[in-house]
């Protein structure tokens, strides 16, 4: 078929309106379960210092009615334990039109970056506060760095070979051992020895491909019938372990590894709250610097565990 000559068709048309969306589609994730849920608390300097003690070992403790104290023990002084605050940046640069013209999906492009950078600087934090493995105390020349939980927690378990716990008391890096698959017995292992450290964690952070098998585990053998809905859970968001309850929360940014956390005895601590600022105006446009200092403060370390190299 063949269209009549000098039909007007909209390929030679002139004028015709453009159609653009007022909704700007982003489906970046934008969730950050462990900074969310930890302790926030203000820390007045760019170096928190904090104790921690611990109590003798248990024993058969029994004595001689009368006897004397002739000997003492030694006072054991508490573990000084220090952390460096980190500052995290955004920017952006707007011209005085664009900030004013009308456009699709945002009013002043000012507060749509600054929102834009907003969410992209928490899942900054999210990062260096599960991720660094060492802190940094900076110089003129080196940007401050804050320990994340890879650097802190040195129990539970690691790959075979090479693998190994980080050592804070030195700053040293936990070092990559065979890579192994997350299991059930893994976790429960988990459990165990934070507990007989003395925590009580709760929250299990895993990759979400982790979260999957996590789902599989026979502690999670009880389904609960949601009646209302006439629908089976089939996903879990809880482990009964022989040490508590424990949530198992998917995080899109853990590195390859499964954290069991006790939230009472980690906080994050905040030098300088998120702001914006504008800077210095050299022409027709506006700059601004979104800053944040901030700190992950690992009040006691024992009260947690890993499991290091997951594949």
């Amino acid at each position: 078929m063949a269209i009549v000559a000098n039909t007007l068709t909209t390929y030679s048309a002139i004028g015709l309106r453009e159609e653009l969306s007022d909704v700007i589609d982003n489906i970046s994730p934008t969730a950050t379960p462990f900074y969310s849920a930890l302790r926030k608390k203000k820390i007045a300097t760019r170096k928190p210092e904090w104790l921690t003690d611990s109590l003798a070992t248990a024993a058969n403790n029994a004595q001689l009615e009368g006897d004397d104290v002739t000997s003492f023990t030694a006072v054991t002084a508490p573990v000084r334990w220090d952390q460096y605050a980190q500052i995290s940046t955004k920017n952006f640069i707007i011209s005085r039109t664009e900030n004013i013209v009308d456009k699709a999906g945002r009013d002043k492009e000012i507060d749509y970056q600054t929102l834009k950078k907003t969410k992209e600087i928490k899942r900054d934090v999210e990062v260096a506060i599960i991720q660094n493995t060492t802190y940094n105390a900076g110089a003129a020349a080196t940007a401050r760095q804050t320990r994340g939980l890879a650097g802190w927690i040195r129990q539970g378990s690691v790959g075979a070979g090479a693998g190994a716990f980080p050592v804070p008391t030195t700053n040293t890096a936990p070092v990559a051992g065979t890579g192994r698959a997350w299991t059930e017995a893994l976790l429960k292992a988990l459990a165990q020895t934070a507990y007989n450290a003395g925590g009580e964690p709760n929250v299990l952070y895993v990759r979400p491909a982790d979260k999957a098998l996590t789902s599989a585990f026979a502690g999670n053998a009880t389904r609960f019938e949601k009646v209302e809905q006439s629908t089976i859970t089939a996903a879990y968001d809880w482990y009964v372990s022989d040490f508590g309850k424990i949530k198992v929360v998917p995080d899109r940014f853990c590195d390859a590894a499964a954290y069991l956390i006790d939230h009472e005895h980690v906080s994050f601590g905040t030098l300088d709250p998120l702001s914006r600022s504008p800077l210095a105006k050299t022409g027709d446009a506006e700059k601004m610097l979104l800053t944040m200092e901030y700190a992950l403060v690992m009040d006691n370390l024992d009260a947690h565990a890993v499991a290091r190299d997951l594949t």
